[in-house]
């Protein structure tokens, strides 16, 4: 499976809890070019720093997640989602409109341990609001438009389900600048390691 073989099993960053199958410099895609690439743009191949400040808090806060049920959006390898279901969430459902991240979620959930939860490709974005008690999004804020959308389905959720939602991003311009900004409290920051500098233009914290 390509997945397997193109991957590294590596449990570093912040969050050494979890074990992930990602891309590193250890991996033959590397350094390719992008077209060489078998699948397009495979955020799943990546632990960003957002999707690691949210996991990281999920496990420093199990009382978060304990016996609710959990939706992940842009869930890509799947991190945070793993980090519910460590931190005793009753349900979670994790969703990245990337059907391969679909699988690569349900082998990183097998490398740690667990059943695999329900992982849909479905974009559940513009979707009407389930009675979800919390949503997660990991580095979801690198694109305008996505940021205007993702606003709007939170704000719903919100007024109609007082869903809590949880937001992790190393400070992307589309989210720093964004009217949602002023509605977020910060809860938590943490430094990322020299690795994961390198890798995200110098951002140093997330």
């Amino acid at each position: 499976m390509f997945i397997i073989e193109n991957t590294e099993v590596v449990g570093y960053h912040i969050t050494p809890e979890i074990r992930l199958r990602l891309c590193t410099p250890n991996c033959r895609f590397w350094y390719a070019r992008p077209e060489l690439w078998p699948f397009s743009d495979p955020y799943w191949l990546i632990y960003w720093p957002g999707g690691q400040a949210l996991a990281r808090y999920l496990l420093d806060n199990p009382g978060v997640t304990k016996d609710k049920k959990v939706l992940d959006l842009g869930s890509g390898c799947g991190a945070s989602s793993i980090a519910a279901r460590l931190s005793g969430a009753s349900q979670v459902l994790a969703n990245d409109i990337d059907p391969v991240a679909t699988i690569a979620t349900t082998l990183n959930c097998e490398l740690n341990g667990m059943k695999p939860f329900p992982v849909v490709s479905k974009n559940l974005i513009g979707t009407k609001p389930e009675n979800l008690e919390l949503i997660l999004l990991g580095d979801m804020f690198y694109e305008q438009q996505l940021a205007d959308r993702l606003h709007c389905r939170l704000r719903e959720c919100i007024r109609t389900h007082r869903t809590q939602v949880l937001i992790g991003d190393p400070g992307r311009a589309q989210f720093e600048g964004h009217t949602i900004r002023k509605h977020l409290q910060k809860l938590a920051g943490y430094q990322l390691p020299d690795s994961v500098r390198e890798q995200n233009y110098g951002d140093q914290e997330t």
